[in-house]
């Protein structure tokens, strides 16, 4: 018998060595993951820490905070915190359980009493021959980093959304900044106007047109005073904080590098939280796997007790005597009504689609550092021009008001070049605003340095 149940033992474990395999990243193709970005290219900008990117000291303070008391992140550091534990529950998983067992009892026959008692323990081990102990340990391994990973990108996402949230609301001060001077100058041509119109220069529809486009400006003047109160309130939910004003700095105070590197396509791997947490998720999906093919082999476990006893087969014995017992146990599933036959099929489609998803999370990076780039290269020749056109356009408006008041040119020319230029300078800040995204959007699609 005994070596009945070692030749099998061996015969199982060459059948089953496979379930012991760790790991490995399927082949994946980066070549030509990016365009038009040079492959000897091997700096990328996920390499700064946001402290070196975002370089603005009310924004640091923001993010700080937003690292201390965001919602989100506090509740990815509880999972890490969950995936640790149950690693160490899976660690542990290879010592034996051991149970305290004391039991006693009282019995009467014939007018005669007995008591009984057993002080005991009992213990039983599952020895991992075939690897389900193990698989499941890394499989809970990966879990553990999958969560680690899935923690930095929520950090990350947080670093880009409190910086786009602050240079959102610069972009806004810097509109309401040009509306409120562009205000003030046609509240000047209104009453100019209604001047000329006492020297009978000009006339009550040029008045009124005035009048009607200063109010529309107010307008939107109060459009941006809302916005900005709701960017600040959806920045102070962000950061778990009540609703309130936000300090901060101005648009043309920021600085960002001249040139922007994106690294070799490679890197990602290892810089993109979610390319790392699905690539962890297509892990556990392998020992998964290995677990259930390792339902097919044999359990062997050996269990013991040890006490100290004065029931001896049933006679009651004073002084009690010391009791030992020791077992093992060979279980090797027959039929088990198809159950491991499809949990091994589920496994294994499981297994695929988180090779799918691993892959295109590769691509989808690949996309989305391909749209930063081009995003923050078209935003920064946008800017370039803008700042030719308004030159342009301020020139034409004060023309225009000369002309007005000393030739028969009409309020409309003075008018159009007046909005012509409101609508540049308004372009402008949402340009700039545009090319810091650009940074932005970019650091995030990287990976993200912490």
């Amino acid at each position: 018998m005994k070596k009945l149940i070692i030749s099998s033992l061996a015969a199982c474990l060459m059948a089953g060595c496979g379930i012991y395999k760790p790991y490995s990243r399927p082949e994946v193709e980066t070549d030509g993951l990016y365009r038009d970005i040079p492959a000897e290219d091997t700096v990328t900008l996920a390499s700064l820490s946001w402290r070196e990117l975002f370089t603005d000291p009310q924004l640091q303070t923001l993010i700080e905070t937003g690292l201390e008391q965001n919602t989100d992140l506090r509740i990815a550091r509880l999972r890490v915190e969950e995936a640790e534990a149950v690693l160490q529950n899976a660690r542990l998983s290879y010592l034996p359980s051991v149970l305290l067992t004391p039991e006693g009892g009282v019995s009467r026959h014939d007018g005669t009493t007995a008591k009984n008692y057993n002080l005991g323990a009992s213990a039983s081990w599952e020895i991992d021959i075939f690897g389900k102990v193990t698989n499941a340990k890394r499989g809970a391994r990966a879990a553990l980093e999958g969560s680690r990973a899935y923690e930095q990108a929520v950090q990350t996402q947080l670093v880009a959304t409190v910086a786009n949230s602050y240079y959102t609301l610069l972009m806004l001060d810097r509109q309401l900044t040009i509306q409120n001077r562009t205000l003030a100058t046609w509240e000047q041509s209104v009453k100019v106007l209604e001047a000329l119109k006492r020297a009978g220069k000009s006339n009550d529809a040029a008045v009124l047109q005035a009048q009607a486009n200063r109010m529309a400006l107010e307008s939107s003047v109060l459009a941006l005073r809302q916005s900005i109160h709701e960017t600040e309130n959806a920045l102070s939910a962000l950061l778990a904080l009540p609703a309130g004003a936000i300090e901060r700095g101005t648009l043309d105070g920021q600085q960002f590098p001249e040139e922007l590197s994106v690294g070799v396509p490679l890197q990602l791997l290892s810089n993109r939280p979610d390319v790392r947490q699905a690539e962890y998720s297509l892990a556990q999906a392998f020992y998964a796997t290995n677990a259930a093919r390792a339902a097919f082999y044999p359990n062997l476990t050996l269990s013991g007790a040890l006490g100290w006893t004065n029931n001896g087969g049933g006679v009651v014995l004073n002084p009690g005597k010391w009791l030992l017992g020791a077992i093992g146990s060979l279980t090797q599933p027959l039929f088990n009504r198809g159950t491991n036959r499809a949990n091994l099929k589920i496994a294994k489609v499981q297994q695929e689609e988180a090779t799918l998803l691993f892959r295109q999370s590769l691509l989808d990076a690949g996309k989305e550092v391909n749209d930063a780039l081009t995003a923050w290269q078209t935003a920064r020749q946008r800017v370039a021009i803008n700042g030719s056109q308004i030159a342009t356009l301020r020139k034409a408006v004060r023309k225009t008001e000369l002309l007005m008041r000393h030739s028969p040119t009409t309020y409309l020319e003075v008018l159009t070049a007046q909005q012509s230029l409101l609508a540049a300078e308004l372009a402008e800040a949402q340009d700039r605003f545009d090319e810091i995204q650009g940074v932005i959007d970019l650091y995030h699609a990287l990976g993200g340095g912490l």
